[in-house]
């Protein structure tokens, strides 16, 4: 990801939590998912204003069903719109993506802190 993919997203994408420099992040996990957004749109998977749409339609979803729209949720609507929009457009399924996520949640549970996470076959044998 550049710096001028990330200021394309930041400026295309209202609501974003930035400041002066750009987006602006709590949580790793929540530049990796900026980060993985801001890849598939280069890659073409979809365009800013298709994906300010589905993130709209998530964080409403959200209000309905009780978020407080205080802004420690946002990154968490941000990736449930990436994990829509990524089976929507048929790169991988629902299933797929969970199947993935509990293999990931496996190996690094047996990864000893700081050390690299490394996915292995036997990974997967442990989510079914």
């Amino acid at each position: 990801m550049t710096a001028e993919a990330a200021a394309v997203a930041a400026q295309s994408v209202p609501g974003l939590p930035r400041d002066d420099d750009g987006p602006v992040f709590r949580e790793p996990w929540e530049a990796h998912a900026f980060a993985m957004a801001v890849t598939l749109h280069a890659r073409g998977l979809f365009t800013w204003p298709e994906w300010a749409a589905a993130l709209a339609d998530e964080i409403k979803r959200a209000q309905q069903r009780g978020d407080p729209d205080d802004g420690d949720t946002y990154y968490l609507h941000w990736l449930a719109t990436l994990e829509r929009l990524i089976a929507d457009k048929g790169v991988a399924s629902a299933a797929t993506q969970t199947r993935y996520r509990d293999a990931w949640d496996h190996a690094a549970d047996r990864t000893p802190h700081g050390r690299p996470v490394e996915l292995r076959p036997d990974d997967f044998a442990a989510t079914r």
